[in-house]
C-alpha cells in the first residue's frame, strides 16, 4: 500500500501541475472528484482537508484502504480526522470493499506503530455494521487460504461474531478457521494478540526478545460442551481433531464416561500423532491412583 500511495501521490502531482496550465485558478482543482487522491497528498494539512471533505462512498477497496491507513498517519490531526470520518465512509461504502480491506488489515494492524486504542475501536465499530458483519462472515466461511484465522481472532475483540462461532466451526472451508472457532467455543473465551513488547534476556550482552501481549474475553454465548467436542473430534481435518484431543486431556474429570469413548476414537485416528494422544489419554484414565 505504501508503494501504491507513492505512485498515486506522484501521478496526482502531475495532474495538478498539468491542470494549472489550463486553469490558473487552482481553487477549482481542489473541488474536483480527484479529492479522494488528496488522501495520499504529501502535505498533512491536505490529507486532513481531504478526509473532512464530503467524500461519499469509497469508489473501490483500494481507496477505502487508503482512508483506513490514515488511522496510522504520522500527523495527529490526520488521525483525528480519520477517526471522525471513517465510520460514515464505511457506512456508505460497498460492504464487500470494506470486508476486503478489513480482512487484509486486521492480521497486521498490531504492527501499526501510531494507531491508538480509540482508533482500534473505530475499526471494531465498523465491524459491527450489520452489512459489513454479514460480508465478513461470508468471507470467513468461504475463504480457503490466507490468514483468515487471524482475522477471526481480531474480530473476537467484540462480541459481534459470538453467535456465529458454532456455524463457523462446522462450515468454514479453512481447517485453521474451524480449529480456532472450536477452540474458542470449548474454552469459552477468545484470546488475541494486542501487540508486542521487548523483554530483556541478558542486559549484560544486550540480548532481548519480543513477547506477544495477549488479552482474552469470555464469549457471550453458551454451547453444549460435549456436543461441540464430539463434533470437533470427527472433523475431516487432523488440525481440528488435535484441538479436540487437547481439550479432552484437560477435561477428563468433567466428562466422566463420555471421555472414554472419545479417547478410544482418538486412539484409532488415522493421524499417528493423534492416535498417540488418544493412547496417552487412555493410559491416564486406566492407570491406578
Amino acid at each position: 500500500m505504501e508503494s501504491i500511495e507513492r505512485t498515486i501521490r506522484w501521478d496526482y502531482y502531475e495532474i495538478l501541475k498539468t491542470s494549472t496550465v489550463f486553469h490558473p485558478n487552482t481553487t477549482k482543482i481542489a473541488h474536483h472528484p480527484l479529492i479522494w487522491l488528496g488522501l495520499c497528498h504529501e502535505n498533512g494539512f491536505q490529507r486532513e482537508k481531504a478526509l473532512r471533505a464530503p467524500l461519499g462512498p469509497a469508489p473501490n477497496a483500494i481507496f477505502f484502504a487508503i482512508a483506513m491507513r490514515r488511522l496510522n498517519d504520522w500527523a495527529p490531526k490526520v488521525r483525528e480526522a480519520a477517526r471522525e470520518r471513517l465510520p460514515s465512509i464505511a457506512e456508505n461504502t460497498n460492504p464487500e470493499f470494506v470486508a476486503d480491506v478489513l480482512c487484509a488489515t486486521l492480521p497486521h494492524w498490531v504492527s501499526w506503530g501510531r494507531i491508538e486504542e480509540d482508533d482500534r475501536q473505530v475499526l471494531l465499530s465498523i465491524v459491527a455494521i450489520k452489512k459489513v458483519a454479514e460480508s465478513l462472515k461470508t468471507r470467513i466461511l468461504s475463504t480457503t487460504s490466507g490468514p483468515t484465522a487471524s482475522v477471526l481472532t481480531q474480530l473476537g475483540r467484540r462480541d459481534v461474531f459470538d453467535c456465529h462461532f458454532e456455524e463457523i466451526a462446522k462450515k468454514a472451508l479453512q481447517p485453521s478457521v474451524r480449529a480456532k472457532a472450536y477452540r474458542c467455543l470449548l474454552e469459552g473465551k477468545i484470546t488475541w494478540c494486542a501487540g508486542r513488547e521487548w523483554q530483556w534476556i541478558d542486559q549484560r550482552y544486550g540480548k532481548r526478545r519480543l513477547n506477544p501481549i495477549l488479552y482474552h474475553r469470555t464469549l457471550t454465548v453458551e454451547t453444549p460442551f460435549l456436543e461441540i467436542l464430539q463434533s470437533a473430534a470427527v472433523d475431516r481435518s487432523p488440525i481440528v481433531r488435535r484441538v479436540a484431543g487437547e481439550i479432552l486431556i484437560f477435561n477428563l474429570d468433567r466428562l466422566g464416561d463420555a471421555a472414554l469413548a472419545l479417547a478410544e476414537q482418538l486412539a484409532a485416528d488415522s493421524s499417528p500423532s493423534l492416535a498417540e494422544r488418544g493412547r496417552f489419554i487412555l493410559h491416564e484414565m486406566i492407570k491406578p491412583d
